[in-house]
């Protein structure tokens, strides 16, 4: 009797885990007992977290299913001009809101997200287990350049950063969760992400150098950390970053 075998096939930016000899094509799966869909597909290096649609032999499954002998295996990424809702089974509780938790190294990427008004929280020095609690109970996204932080069974949404350009990496994260429509610059405290609100002049006037109160009268203030913010001469360069990022962020790639 011959080896028992499946075939996966894995689509889009997914094949960027793969090697090159594995791009494009089904690959044969050897079967050492009955695996699940998720092991298996974690075993060829693609993070459970970055795939939205499973389809055995056609059907759509969820990462639980068995993996059996002659089956084939299609796995797909966040689809970007389909609507597959009533299709999906990887997924039983859609998170409420899009909000991004960081791995230790990407702080700038952090800052860049705030500056675009997103929510994203810096887990500087966090463990990855507490990180990927955090996440679970926030019900926030894991964003990160580690792919085995992404296999971790708890979790259930996270991202691989493709890019090692902070600019890129924002303008990457932007694409691939359509967030055009929701930037909002310079809502957000950059030092923590806490939403900002305006505030009197008169009630901080106390914390404002005196060359700047002499000719700013407005200002905003971190409803987190207190932190107080104008538009100085800053301003112009962190809007010239803002338009950067967004530079070709709303054209769809591959879905």
């Amino acid at each position: 009797m011959g080896e028992k075998t499946a075939a996966i096939r894995v689509y889009g930016e997914l094949n960027d885990f793969l090697p090159p000899e594995w791009r494009q094509r089904a690959v044969p799966y050897p079967l050492r007992g009955t695996p699940v869909i998720k092991d298996a597909i974690e075993s060829r290096g693609v993070p459970h977290v970055e795939v939205e649609l499973v389809l055995l032999n056609g059907e759509s499954v969820d990462f639980a299913a068995p993996l059996g002998d002659g089956d084939r295996l299609a796995v797909y990424p966040k689809f970007r001009s389909l609507d597959v809702k009533e299709l999906l089974r990887v997924r039983r509780a859609p998170l409420r809101r899009i909000a991004f938790l960081l791995d230790d190294h990407l702080g700038k990427l952090a800052r860049f997200l705030r500056l675009l008004g997103l929510d994203a929280l810096h887990a500087n020095g966090c463990r990855d287990e507490d990180l990927v609690a955090s996440a679970v109970r926030e019900g926030r996204i894991v964003l990160t350049r580690d792919r085995e932080l992404l296999k971790r069974g708890a979790l259930t949404h996270g991202y691989w950063v493709r890019s090692t350009d902070p600019v890129e990496q924002a303008r990457e994260v932007v694409r691939r969760f359509d967030l055009a429509s929701q930037v909002r610059p310079f809502t957000r405290c950059l030092a923590c992400g806490g939403a900002l609100a305006p505030v009197e002049k008169e009630q901080v006037r106390e914390r404002i150098p005196p060359r700047v109160a002499a000719w700013r009268d407005e200002y905003r203030q971190c409803a987190a950390c207190g932190k107080l913010y104008w538009e100085g001469t800053h301003h112009p360069r962190l809007r010239a970053t803002v338009e950067r990022i967004l530079e070709g962020a709303a054209i769809n790639g591959p879905g």
